[in-house]
């Protein structure tokens, strides 16, 4: 399994940092600063979304108060709907269950992951998610 608050947390890190540091970005310009994946680009948008952090005016991003919680918010409770009634599931899947396309998704899973909710398997180039349910507090 894949250390996602680690991992993640690293790369929100990076984007907020570079938005520290240069200012507003494009999604292009932000990739190649941080070298990181477009899909790991979305999951830290995801995550400091999720920690009210990012906002997005037009094609850049900047530091600021949220204006994605919305949208990742709603997508973020479909893919954990999903994952409670279907189990483990890889983003293909996720994707017809809720109709919410690939980028979407990556940036649902940055917000879940910042949750603490969700954990991912890279196996056979997919990712699989599944849900992490808290029973310390039964």
């Amino acid at each position: 399994m894949i250390n996602t608050i680690e991992q993640f947390g690293r790369n929100a890190g990076k984007v907020w940092e570079t938005l520290n540091e240069k200012g507003s970005l494009s999604e292009s310009e932000l990739t190649e600063t941080t070298s990181l994946r477009p899909y790991e680009f979305y999951i830290a948008v995801g995550w400091l979304a999720k920690e009210n952090k990012i906002r997005k005016d037009g094609e850049l991003y900047q530091l600021d108060e949220t204006n994605l919680k919305i949208k990742i918010g709603v997508s973020a409770g479909k893919i954990w709907k999903a994952l409670n009634l279907k189990g483990e599931n890889d983003i293909l899947n996720i994707s017809k269950l809720t109709k919410i396309n690939e980028n979407d998704i990556y940036l649902a899973i940055g917000w879940l992951a910042r949750e603490n909710k969700i954990q991912l398997n890279m196996g056979e180039q997919q990712y699989k998610i599944k849900s992490i349910l808290d029973t310390s507090h039964s």
